[in-house]
Order: structure tokens, then C-alpha cells, then sequence
């Protein structure tokens, strides 16, 4: 793959020749950075077909080159391309504000949208009209996956949130903490000296300010976060006739189970989609009875493994029709 549209490859490539992660750098955002790339089994065989493209974006304190993290349905696609960019420990998919944090660049929209997209559409042999484009993701990738899509109608055909932080707005202000959590690292001293790769280590520690300004909705002063809030803004993916899918569990009912805020988050978007008439692919499976071995209805990777068995296929099938 050759660099260009401001990316830069470090070292040769990692993985199989339809499995493999490369690692780039780019002034948009601080470090190096892994992108996964999974090609259909018959890419090589067929050198004139052209390929739907499937962007997935991870969780908070996930890295799509981590060898351990599996996307069974995913790599079993027959007939798109997947891309799973980083999207940092806690980068949520958007430039930041703040770009003079301990952080350092922190402009996660400019490397998606305007780097990573052309790369992808300039090295391999996709089909880069809107109709053979999709969004999506999990958790905070949920997030990411509502935001590009209402934020570049233009881009994506399809857009599906998995456990999604799909509400940002003042009346869900304990999705608020969550971000803000990520973002203070509040978390790390639960991790230890012995674990560099806990999951609640989020990196060096900056202003709950940094992303989206002061989450407090003091005179209005919140008013980026009502803006990023992929709830307030469904009308924009209605108007420009975007698949939406959208997967939750309920945690069991325990408050202290992000899954039981996630549920209301995406109950809220179905019903903002409801609102205005337009239809949305919608599964809550509550306590994950009947979805999947490994789903007990919590923010974890056995429910959103069986989300994944639904959805690509379905997504597959919307390419063909598109």
C-alpha cells in the first residue's frame, strides 16, 4: 500500500494477505497507529471486482491490532472490505477542542474522514460511491459510527450502532460521565504498576474540557455536547435515507452495568427515528437469552459477537440490493 493523504506506514505489514494490520503515523494525531484491513478470501482471485467497504470502530481502550481481539463475522465477510481504524483509547471519534493537552493532536474526524478514507479507496479496489460505504461500531465506536454518519450524510449509505454512547445530551448526563471518565483516567490507579494494558488506564489524564468544552449545563455553556448528541440530530441520517441499525442489551436491570444506560441511549434514538416516520433495524435482546452462547445482556464482547452474526450479513445484503 503506498502512503499519501497525509499517512505514513512504519514498518511492512502484520497479519495474513486477508487479514493484516498496518501501522501509520499522521500529523492529526499524536503517536503511531494500527489500521485492520480484512479482505474477502477471493480478493486476489478476481482483480477487476470492485468491494463494498465496512469502517468498524472500536471501543474505548481497544487497538484494532491487538491479536487477541476476534471479529468472527467479520473476517467471514464473502463480499465487502472491512477497515477498523484506531480510534485511540479514549479519542471519540471527533477533533478535539483542545489540541494543547498532555495528549498532544487529537483530531480523530480529520484522520478518518479525510485520511484513512482516501488511503483505503486509493490502495485497494473498493467501491467509494455512498451506496457501497458503511459506519459502524461498538460502544464508544457506537458513538463514532452516528456521529460520522449525521456528520457526512454524504459518505455512508448504512450506519449501525452496537451498545452504542448514542446520547450526549443533558437528560443523559451519566453518558456525560462516562466520557468525561475516560478522559480525567479516573480509573488507572485501579490498574497497578503491573498492567500497562488495563483497560482502565486511558492515558495521560486532561480536562474533562478537552473534547467538547465543560459538560456542565451551566448557562448553556454545554452546548458542543448537545451538538455532538447523536439522538438530537437522527433527522439528518432520515433526510439523507441512511440504513439504521441499532443493537442494545439491559444490563439486567443493575445501574451499575453500562449496558442498562446504553439501553435507554438507543431507545431514545428509535424513538426520535419513530418520530419522524423512518424505519430502524432495532434489537434489544435484555438479558442476552437467545443471543448467542456468551451474551448475558452486558457491555461485552459475547453480545456484541452476536450482534456482529446479525447485522453483517444483513449488511452484505443491503450492498447487493444497493
Amino acid at each position: 500500500m503506498t502512503d499519501g493523504f497525509g499517512l505514513k506506514q512504519t514498518g511492512d505489514a502484520v497479519g495474513s494477505a486477508t487479514d493484516f494490520v498496518i501501522t501509520v503515523t499522521t500529523p492529526e494525531v499524536e503517536g503511531e497507529h494500527h489500521i485492520r484491513i480484512l479482505l474477502p478470501t477471493d480478493y486476489a482471485r478476481h482483480p477487476d471486482r470492485r468491494y463494498p467497504v465496512l469502517y468498524f470502530l472500536h471501543g474505548a481502550s481497544d487497538d484494532p491490532g491487538n491479536p487477541n481481539v476476534a471479529y468472527p463475522a467479520l473476517t467471514a465477510a464473502q463480499s465487502m472490505i472491512t477497515v477498523i481504524p484506531d480510534g485511540g483509547r479514549r479519542g471519540w471519534y471527533t477533533n478535539w477542542l483542545d489540541q494543547s493537552t498532555a495528549a498532544g493532536a487529537q483530531n480523530w474526524e480529520n484522520f478518518h474522514i479525510n485520511q484513512v478514507i482516501p488511503f483505503v479507496d486509493a490502495n485497494l479496489r473498493t467501491d467509494a460511491s455512498r451506496k457501497a460505504r458503511a459506519v459502524a461500531g461498538l460502544s464508544m465506536g457506537g458513538f463514532g459510527s452516528l456521529h460520522y454518519a449525521q456528520r457526512h450524510p454524504g459518505l455512508f449509505g448504512q450506519v449501525a450502532s452496537l451498545s452504542g454512547a448514542n446520547e450526549l445530551s443533558v437528560r443523559h448526563t451519566v453518558m456525560r460521565a462516562a466520557v468525561v471518565a475516560t478522559l480525567t483516567n479516573i480509573g488507572a490507579p485501579l490498574c497497578g504498576s503491573s498492567n500497562p494494558t488495563c483497560s482502565l488506564d486511558f492515558g495521560p489524564a486532561v480536562s474533562s474540557d478537552a473534547i467538547f468544552g465543560t459538560p456542565y449545563p451551566v448557562f448553556g455553556a454545554d452546548w458542543r455536547w448537545d451538538e455532538a448528541d447523536p439522538v438530537s440530530h437522527m433527522d439528518v441520517l432520515a433526510r439523507a435515507g441512511t440504513g439504521v441499525t441499532l443493537y442494545t442489551g439491559n444490563g439486567g436491570g443493575d445501574p451499575a452495568e453500562p449496558e442498562f444506560w446504553v439501553e435507554s441511549a438507543s431507545q431514545h434514538a428509535k424513538e426520535r427515528l419513530d418520530a419522524l416516520g423512518y424505519p430502524v433495524h432495532f434489537v434489544d435482546y435484555g438479558d442476552g437469552s437467545g443471543w448467542g452462547d456468551d451474551c448475558a445482556g452486558g457491555h461485552t464482547s459475547g453480545c456484541w459477537a452476536q450482534d456482529l452474526v446479525d447485522f453483517v450479513p444483513r449488511l452484505e445484503a443491503a450492498f447487493a440490493s444497493a
